[in-house]
Protein backbone atom coordinates (compact mmCIF):
# COMPACT_ATOMS: atom_id res chain seq x y z
CA UNK A 1 0.00 0.00 0.00
CA UNK A 2 1.34 3.00 -1.04
CA UNK A 3 2.30 5.59 2.15
CA UNK A 4 0.63 8.85 1.99
CA UNK A 5 1.84 12.10 1.33
CA UNK A 6 1.44 14.92 4.46
CA UNK A 7 2.67 18.62 4.68
CA UNK A 8 2.23 21.49 6.65
CA UNK A 9 2.06 25.10 6.97
CA UNK A 10 3.23 27.46 9.76
CA UNK A 11 1.38 30.67 10.63
CA UNK A 12 2.56 33.09 13.36
CA UNK A 13 5.12 32.24 16.02
CA UNK A 14 8.03 30.24 17.03
CA UNK A 15 6.13 28.43 19.27
CA UNK A 16 3.85 27.51 16.71
CA UNK A 17 6.60 26.03 14.49
CA UNK A 18 8.09 23.83 17.77
CA UNK A 19 4.33 22.37 17.83
CA UNK A 20 4.28 21.60 14.13
CA UNK A 21 7.56 19.67 14.03
CA UNK A 22 6.38 17.80 17.06
CA UNK A 23 3.10 17.04 15.08
CA UNK A 24 5.07 16.54 11.62
CA UNK A 25 7.22 13.76 13.89
CA UNK A 26 3.53 12.22 14.41
CA UNK A 27 2.55 11.65 11.32
CA UNK A 28 6.13 10.31 10.14
CA UNK A 29 5.88 7.62 13.22
CA UNK A 30 2.38 6.51 11.90
CA UNK A 31 3.72 6.08 8.30
CA UNK A 32 3.27 9.49 6.66
CA UNK A 33 5.94 11.10 4.32
CA UNK A 34 6.56 14.60 5.00
CA UNK A 35 7.01 16.66 1.89
CA UNK A 36 6.86 20.71 1.71
CA UNK A 37 3.93 22.78 1.40
CA UNK A 38 4.58 23.25 -2.30
CA UNK A 39 4.72 19.58 -3.05
CA UNK A 40 1.45 17.66 -3.92
CA UNK A 41 0.34 16.04 -0.66
CA UNK A 42 -2.73 13.91 0.51
CA UNK A 43 -2.99 16.13 3.27
CA UNK A 44 -2.09 19.59 4.58
CA UNK A 45 -1.96 20.73 8.10
CA UNK A 46 -2.16 24.11 8.56
CA UNK A 47 -1.02 25.30 12.01
CA UNK A 48 -3.01 28.63 12.71
CA UNK A 49 -2.50 32.12 14.42
CA UNK A 50 -4.91 34.57 15.60
CA UNK A 51 -2.88 37.30 17.22
CA UNK A 52 -3.82 39.65 14.19
CA UNK A 53 -6.42 40.26 11.88
CA UNK A 54 -4.24 39.65 9.12
CA UNK A 55 -3.54 35.85 10.18
CA UNK A 56 -6.90 35.05 10.13
CA UNK A 57 -6.73 36.12 6.20
CA UNK A 58 -3.42 34.37 5.39
CA UNK A 59 -5.22 31.34 6.91
CA UNK A 60 -7.92 31.31 3.92
CA UNK A 61 -5.14 32.16 1.23
CA UNK A 62 -2.57 29.00 2.40
CA UNK A 63 -6.46 26.55 2.58
CA UNK A 64 -6.42 28.18 -1.21
CA UNK A 65 -3.41 27.20 -1.92
CA UNK A 66 -3.33 23.75 -0.97
CA UNK A 67 -6.11 23.48 -2.89
CA UNK A 68 -4.41 24.68 -5.93
CA UNK A 69 -1.78 21.85 -5.52
CA UNK A 70 -4.69 19.02 -5.25
CA UNK A 71 -8.12 19.86 -5.22
CA UNK A 72 -9.09 16.50 -3.62
CA UNK A 73 -6.36 16.64 -0.75
CA UNK A 74 -7.46 16.36 3.01
CA UNK A 75 -7.32 19.79 5.00
CA UNK A 76 -6.65 20.32 8.68
CA UNK A 77 -6.45 23.29 10.91
CA UNK A 78 -5.15 23.27 14.35
CA UNK A 79 -3.81 26.21 17.00
CA UNK A 80 -5.22 29.32 18.36
CA UNK A 81 -7.80 30.36 15.32
CA UNK A 82 -8.69 27.05 15.69
CA UNK A 83 -9.48 26.74 18.81
CA UNK A 84 -11.22 30.31 18.99
CA UNK A 85 -13.31 30.44 16.15
CA UNK A 86 -13.40 26.62 15.07
CA UNK A 87 -16.62 27.23 13.30
CA UNK A 88 -15.64 29.28 11.00
CA UNK A 89 -12.52 27.82 10.06
CA UNK A 90 -14.47 25.05 9.30
CA UNK A 91 -17.29 26.68 7.05
CA UNK A 92 -13.58 27.64 5.02
CA UNK A 93 -13.77 25.94 1.40
CA UNK A 94 -12.15 22.97 1.45
CA UNK A 95 -11.08 22.30 5.59
CA UNK A 96 -11.92 18.85 6.34
CA UNK A 97 -10.85 19.10 9.82
CA UNK A 98 -10.82 21.51 12.81
CA UNK A 99 -8.81 20.28 15.96
CA UNK A 100 -8.56 22.60 19.12
CA UNK A 101 -6.03 23.10 21.95
CA UNK A 102 -5.87 19.55 23.14
CA UNK A 103 -6.48 17.76 20.40
CA UNK A 104 -4.11 18.97 18.10
CA UNK A 105 -1.34 16.64 19.22
CA UNK A 106 -3.26 14.17 18.68
CA UNK A 107 -4.31 14.88 14.89
CA UNK A 108 -3.84 11.05 13.93
CA UNK A 109 -6.11 9.86 15.68
CA UNK A 110 -8.70 11.58 14.17
CA UNK A 111 -7.71 11.03 10.37
CA UNK A 112 -9.38 7.47 9.18
CA UNK A 113 -11.29 8.60 6.59
CA UNK A 114 -9.26 11.03 3.56
CA UNK A 115 -12.60 11.76 1.71
CA UNK A 116 -13.68 15.72 1.41
CA UNK A 117 -16.02 16.67 3.41
CA UNK A 118 -19.04 19.14 2.70
CA UNK A 119 -18.53 20.83 5.89
CA UNK A 120 -15.38 20.65 8.42
CA UNK A 121 -15.20 18.29 10.99
CA UNK A 122 -14.74 20.36 14.30
CA UNK A 123 -13.06 18.60 17.39
CA UNK A 124 -12.35 21.24 19.95
CA UNK A 125 -12.31 21.10 24.03
CA UNK A 126 -13.31 23.80 26.19
CA UNK A 127 -10.05 25.86 27.06
CA UNK A 128 -10.08 25.29 30.56
CA UNK A 129 -9.42 21.50 29.82
CA UNK A 130 -6.59 22.79 28.39
CA UNK A 131 -4.65 22.17 31.51
CA UNK A 132 -2.15 19.55 30.61
CA UNK A 133 1.01 20.11 28.97
CA UNK A 134 2.70 18.56 25.46
CA UNK A 135 6.48 19.20 24.92
CA UNK A 136 7.78 20.17 21.55
CA UNK A 137 10.81 20.75 19.73
CA UNK A 138 11.44 21.90 15.91
CA UNK A 139 14.20 19.84 14.50
CA UNK A 140 15.12 19.64 10.51
CA UNK A 141 12.56 22.13 9.24
CA UNK A 142 15.74 24.95 10.27
CA UNK A 143 19.27 25.79 11.15
CA UNK A 144 17.50 26.46 14.16
CA UNK A 145 15.78 24.94 16.95
CA UNK A 146 12.65 26.00 18.71
CA UNK A 147 12.49 23.99 22.39
CA UNK A 148 8.77 24.49 23.71
CA UNK A 149 9.34 25.09 27.43
CA UNK A 150 6.22 26.48 28.83
CA UNK A 151 2.80 26.74 27.36
CA UNK A 152 -0.53 29.32 28.44
CA UNK A 153 -0.60 32.39 30.08
CA UNK A 154 -2.59 33.59 32.93
CA UNK A 155 -2.22 37.32 32.16
CA UNK A 156 -5.19 39.23 31.37
CA UNK A 157 -4.17 42.13 29.03
CA UNK A 158 -6.45 43.34 27.61
CA UNK A 159 -5.71 42.89 23.73
CA UNK A 160 -4.92 39.40 23.78
CA UNK A 161 -6.67 36.58 23.16
CA UNK A 162 -4.07 33.67 23.88
CA UNK A 163 -5.21 33.03 27.35
CA UNK A 164 -8.57 31.75 25.22
CA UNK A 165 -6.68 30.01 22.78
CA UNK A 166 -3.94 28.00 24.93
CA UNK A 167 -5.61 28.06 28.58
CA UNK A 168 -3.91 28.54 31.76
CA UNK A 169 0.29 28.72 32.29
CA UNK A 170 2.07 25.24 32.42
CA UNK A 171 5.52 23.95 32.21
CA UNK A 172 7.39 21.15 31.15
CA UNK A 173 9.33 19.46 33.70
CA UNK A 174 13.14 20.31 33.86
CA UNK A 175 14.13 17.26 33.42
CA UNK A 176 11.96 16.85 30.28
CA UNK A 177 13.75 19.99 28.81
CA UNK A 178 17.05 18.65 29.05
CA UNK A 179 16.35 15.43 27.48
CA UNK A 180 14.69 17.52 24.78
CA UNK A 181 17.66 19.73 24.17
CA UNK A 182 20.39 16.92 24.42
CA UNK A 183 18.07 15.46 22.02
CA UNK A 184 18.19 18.05 19.64
CA UNK A 185 22.22 19.07 20.42
CA UNK A 186 23.13 14.92 19.11
CA UNK A 187 21.33 16.22 15.95
CA UNK A 188 23.97 18.12 15.23
CA UNK A 189 21.84 21.71 15.26
CA UNK A 190 23.86 23.95 16.96
CA UNK A 191 21.49 27.02 18.19
CA UNK A 192 18.38 26.18 20.29
CA UNK A 193 15.73 29.02 20.94
CA UNK A 194 13.60 28.81 24.39
CA UNK A 195 9.75 29.78 23.40
CA UNK A 196 7.15 29.47 24.84
CA UNK A 197 4.04 31.85 25.55
CA UNK A 198 5.29 33.39 28.39
CA UNK A 199 8.34 31.94 29.55
CA UNK A 200 9.95 33.55 31.96
CA UNK A 201 6.53 32.15 33.69
CA UNK A 202 8.32 29.04 33.54
CA UNK A 203 8.07 26.28 36.65
CA UNK A 204 4.20 27.36 36.87
CA UNK A 205 2.17 24.12 36.47
CA UNK A 206 5.64 21.77 36.04
CA UNK A 207 4.00 18.88 37.60
CA UNK A 208 0.55 20.13 37.08
CA UNK A 209 -0.21 22.69 40.06
CA UNK A 210 0.02 25.88 40.34
CA UNK A 211 2.85 26.02 42.43
CA UNK A 212 6.37 26.83 40.57
CA UNK A 213 8.65 23.67 41.01
CA UNK A 214 11.87 25.52 39.57
CA UNK A 215 12.33 29.20 38.17
CA UNK A 216 12.78 31.03 34.96
CA UNK A 217 16.46 31.44 36.37
CA UNK A 218 17.19 27.81 37.48
CA UNK A 219 15.84 26.28 34.00
CA UNK A 220 18.48 29.13 32.34
CA UNK A 221 21.34 27.47 34.35
CA UNK A 222 20.87 23.82 34.30
CA UNK A 223 20.51 23.79 30.40
CA UNK A 224 24.09 25.92 30.23
CA UNK A 225 25.20 22.48 31.87
CA UNK A 226 23.90 20.63 28.81
CA UNK A 227 26.86 18.98 26.96
CA UNK A 228 26.97 19.45 23.18
CA UNK A 229 24.92 22.44 23.05
CA UNK A 230 26.72 25.27 21.57
CA UNK A 231 24.22 28.38 21.76
CA UNK A 232 20.99 28.99 23.75
CA UNK A 233 18.53 31.77 22.86
CA UNK A 234 15.93 33.13 24.89
CA UNK A 235 13.03 34.22 22.86
CA UNK A 236 10.25 36.58 24.03
CA UNK A 237 10.25 37.55 27.73
CA UNK A 238 8.38 40.05 29.29
CA UNK A 239 10.32 42.14 31.45
CA UNK A 240 8.33 42.10 34.72
CA UNK A 241 9.71 38.59 34.76
CA UNK A 242 13.42 39.15 33.59
CA UNK A 243 14.95 39.59 36.62
CA UNK A 244 18.98 41.30 37.34
CA UNK A 245 19.66 37.75 38.19
CA UNK A 246 18.89 35.93 35.10
CA UNK A 247 20.20 38.94 32.76
CA UNK A 248 24.19 38.64 35.75
CA UNK A 249 23.87 34.80 34.54
CA UNK A 250 23.78 35.24 30.42
CA UNK A 251 26.38 37.92 30.79
CA UNK A 252 28.58 35.09 31.92
CA UNK A 253 26.89 31.93 30.74
CA UNK A 254 29.15 29.66 28.64
CA UNK A 255 25.97 28.98 25.81
CA UNK A 256 23.32 32.01 26.70
CA UNK A 257 23.93 34.77 23.55
CA UNK A 258 23.60 38.43 24.33
CA UNK A 259 19.85 38.85 23.17
CA UNK A 260 17.17 39.64 24.62
CA UNK A 261 13.46 40.13 22.86
CA UNK A 262 11.17 42.26 25.91
CA UNK A 263 7.86 43.56 24.84
CA UNK A 264 7.06 46.86 25.99
CA UNK A 265 3.76 47.43 24.19
CA UNK A 266 3.63 51.39 25.03
CA UNK A 267 5.98 53.70 26.45
CA UNK A 268 2.93 55.35 27.88
CA UNK A 269 2.19 54.32 31.45
CA UNK A 270 -1.53 55.42 30.93
CA UNK A 271 -1.47 52.77 28.11
CA UNK A 272 0.11 50.12 29.80
CA UNK A 273 -2.32 50.81 32.49
CA UNK A 274 -5.42 50.36 29.80
CA UNK A 275 -3.56 47.47 28.45
CA UNK A 276 -3.05 45.58 32.03
CA UNK A 277 0.40 45.45 31.21
CA UNK A 278 2.16 44.36 34.74
CA UNK A 279 4.85 46.91 34.81
CA UNK A 280 5.44 50.39 34.02
CA UNK A 281 8.08 51.85 31.71
CA UNK A 282 10.69 53.06 34.47
CA UNK A 283 10.70 49.29 34.53
CA UNK A 284 11.79 48.35 31.02
CA UNK A 285 14.29 51.04 31.43
CA UNK A 286 15.90 49.64 34.49
CA UNK A 287 16.03 46.20 32.37
CA UNK A 288 17.33 48.03 29.28
CA UNK A 289 19.90 49.90 31.56
CA UNK A 290 21.09 46.65 33.49
CA UNK A 291 21.56 44.59 29.97
CA UNK A 292 23.95 47.46 28.88
CA UNK A 293 25.80 47.51 32.00
CA UNK A 294 26.64 43.72 32.04
CA UNK A 295 26.19 43.20 28.05
CA UNK A 296 26.86 46.36 26.24
CA UNK A 297 27.13 44.38 23.09
CA UNK A 298 23.62 42.95 23.37
CA UNK A 299 21.28 42.65 21.19
CA UNK A 300 17.74 44.12 22.28
CA UNK A 301 14.50 43.69 20.27
CA UNK A 302 11.41 45.05 21.62
CA UNK A 303 7.62 44.42 20.82
CA UNK A 304 5.58 47.78 20.53
CA UNK A 305 1.60 48.19 19.69
CA UNK A 306 0.46 51.23 17.84
CA UNK A 307 -3.13 52.39 17.88
CA UNK A 308 -4.80 50.68 21.02
CA UNK A 309 -8.08 52.43 21.97
CA UNK A 310 -7.59 55.83 23.75
CA UNK A 311 -4.10 55.84 22.07
CA UNK A 312 -3.87 59.88 21.57
CA UNK A 313 -1.18 61.70 19.59
CA UNK A 314 0.26 62.28 22.90
CA UNK A 315 0.46 59.08 24.13
CA UNK A 316 2.01 58.03 20.69
CA UNK A 317 4.45 60.72 21.29
CA UNK A 318 4.93 59.44 24.35
CA UNK A 319 5.88 56.26 23.22
CA UNK A 320 7.88 57.24 20.24
CA UNK A 321 9.94 59.30 22.28
CA UNK A 322 10.82 56.59 25.17
CA UNK A 323 11.81 54.49 22.38
CA UNK A 324 14.21 57.35 20.26
CA UNK A 325 16.25 57.88 23.63
CA UNK A 326 16.05 54.00 24.51
CA UNK A 327 18.99 52.08 23.73
CA UNK A 328 17.25 49.25 22.11
CA UNK A 329 18.40 47.41 18.58
CA UNK A 330 15.12 47.21 17.11
CA UNK A 331 11.54 46.76 17.01
CA UNK A 332 8.36 44.50 16.13
CA UNK A 333 5.67 46.91 15.28
CA UNK A 334 2.52 45.52 15.80
CA UNK A 335 -0.79 47.40 14.62
CA UNK A 336 -3.89 46.86 17.25
CA UNK A 337 -6.78 44.94 15.64
CA UNK A 338 -9.78 44.40 17.73
CA UNK A 339 -10.14 40.85 18.60
CA UNK A 340 -13.10 39.19 20.02
CA UNK A 341 -14.03 38.37 23.49
CA UNK A 342 -11.41 40.69 24.66
CA UNK A 343 -11.77 43.96 26.99
CA UNK A 344 -10.03 46.17 24.63
CA UNK A 345 -12.47 45.44 21.89
CA UNK A 346 -15.22 47.39 23.88
CA UNK A 347 -13.17 50.17 24.58
CA UNK A 348 -13.86 53.69 23.60
CA UNK A 349 -11.61 56.08 21.78
CA UNK A 350 -10.96 53.97 18.69
CA UNK A 351 -7.94 54.83 16.73
CA UNK A 352 -8.74 55.31 12.93
CA UNK A 353 -7.25 52.86 10.67
CA UNK A 354 -5.41 55.77 9.00
CA UNK A 355 -3.78 56.65 11.88
CA UNK A 356 -2.75 53.79 12.94
CA UNK A 357 -1.41 53.28 9.86
CA UNK A 358 0.71 56.16 10.21
CA UNK A 359 2.03 55.51 13.02
CA UNK A 360 3.16 52.11 12.16
CA UNK A 361 4.98 53.58 9.27
CA UNK A 362 6.71 55.99 11.89
CA UNK A 363 8.07 53.09 14.19
CA UNK A 364 9.26 51.09 11.58
CA UNK A 365 11.35 54.03 10.14
CA UNK A 366 12.43 54.18 13.95
CA UNK A 367 13.17 50.43 14.08
CA UNK A 368 15.44 50.48 10.67
CA UNK A 369 17.38 53.83 12.64
CA UNK A 370 17.89 51.76 15.60
CA UNK A 371 19.10 48.74 13.75
CA UNK A 372 21.19 50.96 11.21
CA UNK A 373 23.31 52.64 14.08
CA UNK A 374 23.42 49.03 16.29
CA UNK A 375 24.85 47.23 13.39
CA UNK A 376 27.29 50.21 12.98
CA UNK A 377 28.73 49.77 16.77
CA UNK A 378 29.63 46.59 15.53
CA UNK A 379 31.56 46.65 12.68
CA UNK A 380 35.14 45.99 12.98
CA UNK A 381 34.63 43.44 16.06
CA UNK A 382 35.25 39.86 16.31
CA UNK A 383 31.55 37.88 16.53
CA UNK A 384 31.03 33.99 15.81
CA UNK A 385 28.19 33.48 13.31
CA UNK A 386 26.42 30.10 12.85
CA UNK A 387 25.50 30.45 8.86
CA UNK A 388 21.74 29.20 7.02
CA UNK A 389 21.51 27.00 4.13
CA UNK A 390 20.03 29.24 2.18
CA UNK A 391 21.73 30.03 -1.24
CA UNK A 392 20.22 33.55 -2.43
CA UNK A 393 21.95 34.45 -5.33
CA UNK A 394 25.19 33.66 -4.87
CA UNK A 395 25.05 34.94 -1.22
CA UNK A 396 24.18 32.70 2.54
CA UNK A 397 23.39 35.01 5.40
CA UNK A 398 23.05 33.98 9.27
CA UNK A 399 23.44 35.57 12.60
CA UNK A 400 26.09 36.63 15.00
CA UNK A 401 25.71 35.63 19.01
CA UNK A 402 24.38 39.04 19.51
CA UNK A 403 21.93 39.21 16.28
CA UNK A 404 23.63 40.83 13.91
CA UNK A 405 22.48 39.66 10.16
CA UNK A 406 25.47 39.09 8.19
CA UNK A 407 26.17 38.19 4.43
CA UNK A 408 28.97 36.13 2.92
CA UNK A 409 29.58 34.48 -0.15
CA UNK A 410 27.93 31.21 -0.37
CA UNK A 411 30.03 28.28 0.38
CA UNK A 412 27.94 25.01 1.42
CA UNK A 413 30.86 23.87 3.99
CA UNK A 414 30.03 26.76 5.98
CA UNK A 415 26.07 25.48 6.08
CA UNK A 416 25.23 25.37 9.63
CA UNK A 417 28.68 25.93 11.05
CA UNK A 418 29.82 28.32 13.78
CA UNK A 419 32.98 30.81 12.10
CA UNK A 420 34.72 33.21 13.54
CA UNK A 421 34.16 36.57 11.62
CA UNK A 422 34.68 40.16 11.46
CA UNK A 423 32.18 42.02 11.19
CA UNK A 424 33.07 44.69 8.42
CA UNK A 425 30.57 46.89 6.58
CA UNK A 426 26.82 47.76 6.00
CA UNK A 427 25.68 46.14 2.55
CA UNK A 428 22.54 47.58 0.43
CA UNK A 429 20.22 45.34 1.72
CA UNK A 430 21.11 46.13 5.33
CA UNK A 431 22.74 42.84 6.66
CA UNK A 432 26.60 43.26 7.39
CA UNK A 433 29.41 42.06 5.31
CA UNK A 434 32.30 40.09 6.81
CA UNK A 435 35.39 38.25 6.91
CA UNK A 436 36.16 34.85 7.82
CA UNK A 437 39.01 34.75 10.72
CA UNK A 438 41.45 31.88 9.85
CA UNK A 439 41.01 28.87 12.66
CA UNK A 440 41.92 25.39 12.65
CA UNK A 441 38.18 25.04 11.97
CA UNK A 442 37.92 26.70 9.17
CA UNK A 443 40.86 26.13 6.88
CA UNK A 444 38.76 24.00 4.12
CA UNK A 445 36.66 26.82 4.18
CA UNK A 446 38.98 29.39 3.82
CA UNK A 447 40.98 27.51 0.98
CA UNK A 448 37.50 27.86 -1.24
CA UNK A 449 37.26 31.45 -0.21
CA UNK A 450 41.03 32.57 -0.76
CA UNK A 451 40.38 33.69 -4.54
CA UNK A 452 37.04 35.68 -3.38
CA UNK A 453 36.59 38.93 -2.18
CA UNK A 454 33.66 38.21 0.70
Amino acid sequence: MERKKVAFYTLGCKLNFSETSTIARNFQDEGFDRVEFEDVADIYVINTCSVTENADKQFKQVVKKAMKLNQKAFVAAVGCYAQLKPEELAAVDGVDLVLGASEKFKITDYINDLSKNDMGEVHSCEISEADFYVGSYSIGDRTRAFLKVQDGCDYKCTYCTIPLARGISRSDALENVLSNAAEISRQGIKEIVLTGVNIGDYGKGEFGNKKHEHTFLELVQALDQVEGIERLRISSIEPNLLKNETIEFVAGSRTFVPHFHIPLQSGSNDILKKMKRRYLREVYTERVAKIREVMPDACIGVDVIVGFPGETDAHFLETYHFLNDLDISYLHVFTYSERDNTEAASMDGVVGSNVRAKRSKMLRGLSVKKRRSFYESQLGTSRTVLFEAENREGYMYGFTENYVKVKSTYNPELVNTLQPVTLKSIDDDGSVRVELEVSASNESAMANLMSINI
